[in-house]
């Protein structure tokens, strides 16, 4: 017999809906553990239904260590704007990212192998459709470690919109405690999430983004009029302006744009009596 108080434990066990939670038992003959791995299944052939419809909505959560030593950035979307901010939808968020924090995945592929209430964290995520009824995705992950002196900050913006993640290196093992080091990895998070730079320096721009820059500019040129001998010249300057507003370390500081982030840093570090570099970053806008 399938009893009120069985629907109600399968329930809190999964999340699923009740009519659904009955019908698992009704198929399993009550039997609790079948049920749970029935709506599992059953999730995970809602979310293939749903797999093609545009998830673009969410929330970017971050966790940092409690010694700043590592941090992770996650990606979790939906369909629409009013599941994202359900707390219901938070919540599971939440649980993702604490669940990432704790593991030692470094790449999407090994975050969505973690796992969680003995499934996957893919299965974990596709179960959820059952209870939400949109198309569910994991769909970023980035953890940084640091093994030596500095520090990883994380910084999310715009409720969930935006995500940084940032590693600041320092020669001194007591710099990272000082308050002007924290000052200076707390600006540099807020500049990246306001100013989103496409790498760090420019070495780190896609030679095909380059490229690409270069050729609508000399398009431009040729349009304008411009003699050929001298396109070549004109496009070198205007890729040098593309490297100041593409680079972090290049880019004017949002707090005070007569100076640059890499200027910032070797301010700060003269001042603390240290050495410090900017490593790593990471950005995450929701959707793109």
């Amino acid at each position: 017999m399938i009893t009120a108080s069985l629907v109600k434990e399968l329930r809190d066990k999964t999340n699923a809906g009740m009519m659904d939670c009955k019908k698992a038992l009704t198929e399993t003959s009550g039997d609790l553990d079948a049920a749970v791995t029935w709506l599992r299944e059953k999730g995970i052939s809602k979310a293939a239904a749903k797999a093609d419809r545009e998830a673009s909505e969410g929330i970017i959560a971050a966790r940092l260590s409690d010694d700043g030593k590592s941090g992770i950035l996650v990606e979790v979307n939906c369909e629409t704007d009013f599941v994202s901010r359900n707390e219901g939808f938070v919540a599971f968020v939440d649980d993702i990212a604490d669940t990432l924090a704790a593991s030692d995945a470094k790449t999407l592929e090994e975050a969505l192998k973690v796992s969680k209430d003995g499934a996957t964290l893919e299965e974990f995520v596709q179960s959820k459709v059952i209870e939400v009824g949109e198309n569910l995705q994991l769909r970023k992950f980035e953890r940084f470690d640091i093994a030596d002196h500095g520090a990883i900050a994380q910084y999310i913006h715009m409720g969930g919109k935006v995500g940084v993640l940032v590693e600041v290196g320092a020669e001194s093992g007591d710099t990272a405690a000082k308050d002007e080091f924290r000052d200076l990895v707390k600006d540099i998070t807020l500049h990246i999430a306001a100013a989103a730079p496409k790498g760090l320096a420019r070495e780190d721009i896609d030679s095909s983004v380059v490229e690409a820059e270069k050729d609508v500019f000399r398009s431009q040129l040729k349009n304008e009029g411009k003699p050929e001998q001298i396109i070549e010249k004109i496009i070198e300057g205007k890729i040098g302006k593309f490297f100041s507003e593409s680079c972090l370390l290049e880019q004017a500081f949002v707090k005070d744009p007569d100076s640059t982030v890499k200027a910032l840093v070797e301010g700060a570090g003269k001042n603390i009596g240290d050495t410090l570099v900017v490593r790593r970053f990471v950005r995450f806008g929701l959707g793109e």
